[in-house]
């Protein structure tokens, strides 16, 4: 299948989706019943509005990374990107909903984009899945594997 072939084509369309309201143990739960490590988010209308994945939700079972503070001549300075990095975990690791912890404005293509621009954006990101939209609706999700597997030329799982 060249890679020219369409994200449409190979996509999958039974896509695990979340809701920002979503309490963050249900969405633990069919991330595991479903045997993924992620999905989008969408609104009510269907509308991708952020991507929840793993990671986000493992950091709510991990300790903070406490802000990096140095003395130097008596004053006590912070680093501000360790300060950043803390309150991020700490949004996290309190969250109660999908909206709490997912990533807002995610990275996705267009049902209508080449295979190659998605393996493109992928690899620039470093993701390994985007959610595929078309008219700003969530139409499916497309992997590495998806990619991988039209590539050389399997049919679509």
């Amino acid at each position: 299948m060249p890679r020219t072939t369409l994200v449409h084509e190979v996509m999958t369309t039974d896509v695990v989706t979340f809701t920002p309201e979503e309490p963050v143990q249900e969405a633990t739960r069919r991330l595991v019943e479903r045997g993924v490590d992620g999905g989008p988010v969408v609104d009510e209308h269907g509308h991708l509005v952020g991507m929840l994945t793993s990671g986000d939700l493992l950091v709510q079972e991990t300790k903070l990374h406490y802000p990096t503070v140095i003395s130097l001549f008596g004053a006590y300075l912070e680093l501000p990107s360790s300060h950043r990095r803390f309150e991020e975990d700490l949004r996290r690791a309190v969250g109660a909903t999908v909206g709490d912890v997912m990533h807002p404005d995610p990275l996705a293509c267009a049902d209508d984009d080449t295979l190659e621009r998605a393996a493109t954006l992928m690899h620039e990101h470093d993701v390994s899945r985007l959610p595929v939209t078309a008219n700003g609706h969530l139409v499916g999700i497309i992997a590495r594997g998806d990619i991988l597997r039209a590539v050389m030329g399997y049919p679509p799982s």
